[in-house]
Formats: structure tokens, sequence, C-alpha cells
């Protein structure tokens, strides 16, 4: 790919590990500086400080900041700081925006008796931050004219919108949301020659996953149902993000994009294998004919 002038930026929401992290890398590999937000305790910060020698050893900058992405006082002060330590006035750098913020609460919205019903403020703040969060970053940047022709947003969201467990009330509706929002600001930035779409990717082995009840269960059925044989990666969404990048891809717009292999398309039944149930013998005994339609 033809590197980019070093003063285009990404901005990655949740830039630690998983989609994120993952992004973060293949752009930087790609022209890209980066700009990534991220909640981190002491324990986990050495893959941080990891992540952006990574990142500087392609040559390009990486700014991080550990803050609350949903804080509307930290966001407002790291745009600013970005402004006057980076930005050339009247020049939109932001070309991406990605949005991977996974942090939210896994309680039923009623269960079985009221210990268990999921609390007002744990709602808001799980829709605040897995969907709502992306308005007021989009909001701010357009303020700053960081944004422009050729920009790029990218929402992270999951089958989790669409399908639901008994503790993934909250979290399926900022999924829900989060799609939804992608869909309007494809509306109202598209004259702006800003692109907007949601990555759906299959269930991937990431420090997100692995603190939903069952989480191995789930990477069982979806290597067991996938097409591939294996599990979706952080980087097969980063490569896919890198191809939604290129000239001549502005009119994919508005969309949930899959990024899991068919995953998705497979009903699960219990198979290990994707043709475990597979009697490829019925298909030449069968009596069905595609081309009568009487």
């Amino acid at each position: 790919m033809t590197r980019k002038p070093g003063t285009q930026w990404a901005l990655i929401l949740g830039a630690s590990s998983g989609f994120g992290a993952a992004a973060a890398r293949e752009l930087s590999k790609n022209g890209y500086n980066i700009l990534g937000v991220h909640l981190d305790r002491q324990a986990t910060m050495p893959a941080v400080h990891k992540l952006i020698k990574d990142i500087e050893a392609t040559g390009h900058q990486a700014v991080f900041y550990n803050e609350n992405a949903a804080d509307e006082h930290k966001r407002r002060k790291i745009i600013e700081d970005f402004v006057e330590r980076h930005h050339r006035e009247g020049r939109a750098e932001v070309k991406v925006l990605m949005h991977s913020l996974a942090f939210g609460t896994l309680r039923p919205l009623v269960g079985r008796n009221e210990s268990e019903m999921i609390k007002k403020a744990q709602l808001e703040m799980t829709i605040d931050v897995m969907a709502n969060s992306l308005i007021y970053w989009t909001q701010d940047l357009v303020r700053r004219n960081l944004l422009g022709r050729g920009s790029r947003i990218f929402a992270m969201t999951s089958d989790g919108a669409n399908l639901n467990l008994p503790f993934y009330g909250a979290v399926s509706a900022a999924k829900a949301s989060l799609e939804s929002y992608i869909r309007q600001l494809a509306i109202e930035l598209g004259p702006r020659g800003i692109t907007c779409n949601a990555i759906l990717a299959g269930v991937t082995d990431t420090p997100a996953l692995s603190k939903i009840p069952g989480a191995r269960n789930m990477l069982y059925a979806a290597v067991a149902k996938n097409p591939f044989g294996r599990a979706t990666t952080p980087e097969d969404v980063a490569h896919a993000i890198l191809s939604l990048m290129q000239p001549g891809t502005e009119f994919i717009n508005g969309n949930t994009i899959g990024v899991d292999g068919a995953e998705s398309k497979v009903s699960y039944v219990g198979q290990k294998t994707p043709y475990q149930y597979a009697d490829l013998s019925l298909l030449n005994e069968s009596s069905w004919d595609p081309t009568d339609i009487s």
C-alpha cells in the first residue's frame, strides 16, 4: 500500500488490546500516526508500552492517553491537547476514527428476583460508553475540523446487536444503538465526504470476550461452525479496516459489514466441524429438482 503523509492520524478508542491494538499496528505500518485512548490498570500497562514501541518502530507517532473515553472533560482535554501539539490549522488530519470500547454491565434486565435486576446507572453507563460516546467524539472532531473529506469512521459491533443471552440485555441494546448511530452518521456526514460503517466481527478471543460468562463455549461453537475452521482474529478486522481505507471505497457507507468468515451465516447444532453432519451422498439421491416450479 502507498504510504500516507506523516500528518495523517488514526484515532482509536479502546486502543490497548483486541481489535483496537491490531488496527493500531496495521494502520501504523501503512502510514498513519496513532492517537490512542484506553483505560488500563498497572497490570496491563506492559502490553500498552509494547504496542507503543511497535507503532514507533514503523516510523510513526504513538500518542496514547490512559483515560476514560466516555468522560466528557477527558475527551475534550485529549482533543484540545492534540490540536495544540499536532494539528495544522485548517487541515483535517484524523483520517480514521475507530470506536472499539467494550465496557458494560452484564446482568439480566429483570432476572429471577430484584437482586439480579440491572440498575439504572448500570444500564445508562453501558449504553453511554458503548454507543453514545461515538456521537460525542464525532461531534467534537467535526467542531474542530479534524474530520474531513476522505475520513472514515468505524464502530465495532457484534451479533449481540441481534442475538441475546440472559445477561446480555444492556450490551445488546448498546450494540443495536451503535449500528443505528452509524446509519444516521452516514446520512449526515456523507455530504462532507466522511464515511461511516460498523464492523461486525465474529467471536474473537479478546480480553473483552473473556469477561462474558460462557466465553470458552462461544469460541468453541464459533470454530465448529466457521467454514474456515477457526475463530475470527483481531488481525482479520484490522485488514478489513485497511481495505476500507483504499481510494474508491467511499460508496461503502452506512453498512454493518461482517468480518467473520461467514460464521454468523451458519446455524449451530452441536457440530464439531462445519461438515460433521453432512452426508454428501444424500445430495445425489435427492429427488428435489430446483428447475421444477410446478
